[in-house]
This record gives structure tokens, C-alpha cells and sequence, in this order.
């Protein structure tokens, strides 16, 4: 029988903020979920309680040596008042997936999928109702075992917080620019690239600076061997739209196995659309730019959904994607993803789950 999730209710309520004055990542819900692995014992005790800080060793694993997984997901409000959690079951394998590859101890798919369910359902009060706003979840595994030495922990901290958010770019759905970068590199091939892991995204952080520096909103990233092949931008799986052909990175083990990536690709195949996962360099790229038949760039990711590409500069040059403005199927693809997540469009694939 599946251990039941024990709750500890918050005496004291937060109060919660306008969906008006949201913003990414800042206001946190009054409870969370947490649950202990010991090798001897396995993971055990899975509890709701109130939010509140972890008490860590100075000495735990994960403050040293980055052993450390997490996702992120979002809990959405319909128009019809419903809350549904938007592919759970998807980010509950890729968690695990990320887990094996960081040497932690994978949880049980039934009891990290009821965490979810359970902490949200509790919290369905927190979730906002404007379209745009949702109600981020952040499940998280930490070695916390107090030791120094380079070998896989033997206890770790698994928690769930969530985060009422507003739109991940506040000024609207306009077009980016993005800066390719062939300095730096974000992962190589059989690295750890498509885990979902702290250290990926500090390995990003100083291009993205410099890029922000320069004027640009991320970075283009390339493949870590050749710097030739186009990799992801900034934390979000790409897309391309040359003549009537959308082509997107291979999943190789560099890139991360984007949830919305896999919901765009399944739409655009059911519109009957030309779409390949094969490698393209960004000569390819620019070149299509040049000939006027690189039609549309977005990026896919769960906190922006669908994020349009209006420039790319590469070497110098600047290269200007659809005059700068949102392309057609970039508007069809974000309109038809967002329809599911607020209950608005049908849900042929069963892709959200009812809290």
C-alpha cells in the first residue's frame, strides 16, 4: 500500500499577493512537501508542512559537490475555476531521469506524482486565475548527508515549493534578441547536459551576463565539440521554421528534454507539418537568414511556454528574424499549448491533470 502523506497545517497565513503585482520566482505558498532518504531506510516519511527553512550540516554533500536535481512545472486556474497541472506525470519521469545521472536515488514515480497533486490541492487558493499567471512547482532533490569526499551521498532531502507567478516576460510576448556565442560552452556530449541540474545553469550564467550587457535579452548556445551546431537558447529548447521545413536539436545528451518542446513537436505533427530533430549548424542557420527563408525562431520552455526570436547576431552580423515581428505558427503553437494548460481547448492526449 502506497505510505500515506502526513500534513501539518500553517497556523499562520501569508497574505497573498494581486495576480496583478506577480512577478517570476518571489512569493512563496504557506506550505511545502518534504520527504528524508537514508540508504538503510529508503525514502520514507512524506509529509505536507508549513513553509519554512531547511536546517543543512556545513558539511552537505550538495553545498560541495552540486549533488543536486530539481524541475519545473506549472499548476494552471480555467476559466471554468478548475485547477489542472500540466503534464505532471512527463516532469515526474524527467526528475528521475535527471536523479539516475546525478547518482541519486530515484523516487517512486506514484508518490512524487501524489506529492504534486497533494501539495497543490492543498494550496489551490494560492493559484492565480488571469490568463498568463499560473502557480510555478518546484520539486527538488538535495544531498544532505554531512561529509567531505567525492562519492554519491547517502542521505538526501526531497521538497516540493510552490510559487504564484505572473508572466515570465513581463513586457509581453514581443521577439528577443539573442547574441550566439561560440566562447563559451553550456554542456558537451556526455556530460550532464540533460539533467536537470544547478550546475548547468551556473555554468550559463556569465554569457548570459555579457550577452545582457551587449544588448541582447539571452544567449544562442552551440554544441561544446565544434562550436558549429545550434544547442539551445538560454534555458530553452529552440526551434527553427526554414521555408516549410521546423527543425529542432536532437535530443544527443546535451540538451534538455523539454516538456513543452515534446507538446509543440506532437501539435505541429498532427498539423501535418514537415518537422525534423536533426543537427543544424548555425551556418545553416545564418544562410536561411540571408535567402530570407529562416521564417520564424522560438524558443520552448514551461515558464515562458513559447518565446518568440526576433534577431540573431552572429560574428557581427545581425540577423532579423519574420522583420522583427511574432511569426504565424509561433502564435498558433503558443495559442493551442496555453488553450490545453487554462482548459479552454480540448485535451486529446490527457496531457492535464485535474487537482
Amino acid at each position: 500500500m502506497s505510505e500515506p502523506i502526513r500534513i501539518t497545517r500553517a497556523t499562520v497565513k501569508k497574505q497573498k499577493p494581486k495576480d496583478s503585482e506577480l512577478t517570476f520566482g518571489t512569493v512563496f505558498t504557506d506550505h511545502m512537501f518534504v520527504m528524508n532518504f537514508q540508504e538503510e531506510k529508503g525514502w520514507y516519511d512524506p509529509r505536507v508542512e508549513p513553509y519554512g527553512p531547511l536546517s543543512m550540516d556545513p558539511a552537505a554533500a550538495v553545498l560541495h559537490y552540486a549533488q543536486a536535481v530539481f524541475d519545473g512545472l506549472k499548476a494552471f486556474r480555467g476559466r471554468d475555476g478548475r485547477v489542472r497541472l500540466f503534464r505532471p506525470q512527463k516532469h515526474v519521469d524527467r526528475l528521475i531521469q535527471s536523479s539516475n545521472r546525478l547518482c541519486i536515488p530515484p523516487l517512486d514515480p506514484e508518490l512524487a506524482l501524489r506529492s504534486l497533486v497533494t501539495l497543490v490541492g492543498l494550496e489551490k487558493d494560492w493559484v492565480p486565475s488571469t490568463v498568463g499567471t499560473s502557480l510555478y512547482v518546484r520539486p527538488t532533490i538535495v544531498a544532505n548527508e554531512a561529509f567531505l569526499g567525492v562519492r554519491p551521498a547517502k542521505s538526501y532531502i526531497y521538497y516540493v515549493i510552490l510559487s504564484p507567478v505572473g508572466a515570465y516576460y513581463p513586457e509581453g510576448m514581443n521577439p528577443v534578441k539573442i547574441l550566439v556565442v561560440d566562447k563559451y560552452v553550456r554542456a558537451v556530449e556526455g556530460g550532464v547536459g540533460s539533467a536537470k541540474t544547478g550546475v548547468n545553469y551556473a555554468a550559463s550564467l556569465f554569457a548570459a551576463e555579457e550577452a545582457k550587457h551587449a544588448g541582447f535579452t539571452q544567449v544562442l548556445w552551440l554544441d561544446g565539440r565544434e562550436r558549429k551546431y545550434v544547442d539551445e537558447v538560454g534555458t530553452m529548447n529552440i526551434m527553427l521554421k526554414i521555408g516549410d521545413e521546423i527543425v529542432t536539436p536532437p535530443l544527443s545528451g546535451t540538451i534538455l528534454a523539454g516538456v513543452t518542446r515534446d507538446s509543440a513537436l506532437t501539435l505541429m505533427r498532427e498539423w501535418g507539418l514537415r518537422v525534423a530533430e536533426r543537427p543544424i549548424a548555425i551556418d545553416e542557420v545564418a544562410a536561411a537568414a540571408r535567402r530570407g527563408t529562416l521564417e520564424e525562431v522560438w524558443g520552448t520552455g514551461t515558464a515562458a511556454v513559447i518565446s518568440p526570436v526576433g534577431e540573431l547576431a552572429y560574428k557581427g552580423e545581425r540577423l532579423v528574424i519574420n522583420e522583427g515581428k511574432i511569426g504565424k505558427l509561433t502564435r498558433k503553437l503558443y495559442d493551442a499549448i496555453v488553450g490545453i494548460q487554462y482548459g479552454t481547448a480540448p485535451d486529446p492526449h490527457g496531457w492535464t491533470v485535474p487537482v
